[in-house]
């Protein structure tokens, strides 16, 4: 389990400045992050790293990562925000 220090910095590299984004990452950080397994944990970190345009284009089913993690952790943000 995260410390809270590590969960606050999450919780500052969710918040994108793109409604879009935020209104997806941090709920999911609040609600569903500590359920992850470490590897899933590690997969939602690497995520954070990458571009808004491109997390915009894979949660909005336009484009899918080339990476299979991040791939992995885009589908279950998805399936968490639309299940089914």
């Amino acid at each position: 389990m995260k410390s809270q220090e590590e969960l606050n910095r999450l919780f500052w590299h969710s918040r994108r400045g793109m409604l879009e984004l935020d209104v997806l990452l941090v709920p999911f950080l609040k609600e569903a992050f500590n359920d992850l397994s470490e590897a899933d944990q590690a997969r939602y970190e690497k995520l954070l790293t990458s571009e808004d345009q491109d997390m915009f284009a894979w949660f909005m089913r336009k484009e899918v990562p080339q990476d299979p993690d991040l791939e992995r952790i885009v589908n279950i943000i998805i399936n968490r925000v639309h299940p089914g």
